[in-house]
């Protein structure tokens, strides 16, 4: 048979709250089984606790080769295989490269880099090194399926946003050569670029800020729904066909230059 949610064991990357937590709350209550991998060991373990017995939390660093290794290992162990990837993790900044007072620091662009590009590349590369191994499932011989998170920011950033729409970009560029690549083993790979989610990254903004780009999505005229992101994620993860492509998933909205 083809690959169905209900018998995947996923790993998400950024498990522990906003679309990540969506994407293992949607898991397992289709019937599957999923590894929370996040740096925030509070809310990962009461995400886990939540989720019940077929949910595990294990801390990751996604910066870090050992950590991740380390999150891997710990799924084999609980759930035996891993069939779906999906890296959410990730932080948002905003700093003008060239401000009145200071040039924006170099350690600061390298830090977002790190964390939501190097990390998703590191995350892909432990996950497709044990998902070539997998049975392979249905007529196309399938053996697992990495999903990616971009953003709308990686096509139309805005003043600000140089470190994070780079990143963003960085991971969607890489959408298609990792899918091609992996083809090889059966393994697909999609980016989600989301809009405008609500997100406890998205509550972190500026109130006006928050209202200025709802009132710039022409429908619907809201944030999204995280469980609307994790819908599209199970969409994915069962058709066969969506592979190597970046889907925008934000309601036509296109970031002006700058906040208003």
């Amino acid at each position: 048979m083809a690959l169905s949610i209900e018998m995947a064991t996923a790993v998400v990357s950024g498990g522990a709250s906003g679309l990540g937590y969506a994407v293992a709350k949607t898991v397992i209550a289709k019937g599957g089984q999923v590894a929370l991998l996040d740096v925030d060991r509070e809310s990962g373990e009461q995400a886990a606790r939540t989720l019940g017995e077929r949910a595990l939390f294990t801390y990751c660093d996604v910066t870090s080769e050992e950590s991740i290794n380390q999150a891997v290992s710990d799924t084999l162990e609980q759930f035996g295989q891993i069939s779906l990837t999906v890296n959410c993790a990730g932080i948002v900044t905003g700093q003008r490269v060239v401000g009145r007072d200071e040039l924006m620091p170099a350690d600061d662009f390298k830090r977002l880099i790190d964390i939501n590009l190097t990390g998703t590349f590191l995350v892909c590369r432990a996950a497709a090194n044990v998902m070539q191994f997998n049975a392979p499932q249905g007529k196309d011989n399938e053996r697992g399926v990495i999903v990616n998170t971009a953003s709308i920011a990686a096509f139309d950033g805005q003043i600000g946003q140089v470190s994070y729409a780079a990143s963003k970009g960085g991971v969607a560029s890489m959408t298609l050569p990792l899918a091609r690549e992996f083809a090889a083993f059966g393994v697909r790979v999609v980016t989600v670029a989301p809009g405008v989610f609500a997100t406890p990254m998205f509550d972190r903004y500026a109130e006006s800020t928050r209202h200025d780009l709802v009132a710039d999505t022409p429908h619907p005229l809201r944030a999204g729904d995280p469980d609307e992101f994790a819908a599209l994620v199970v969409h994915i993860y069962e058709n066969p066909m969506l592979n190597g492509e970046v889907i925008r998933l934000d309601g036509a909205l296109r970031l002006p230059p700058k906040s208003r």
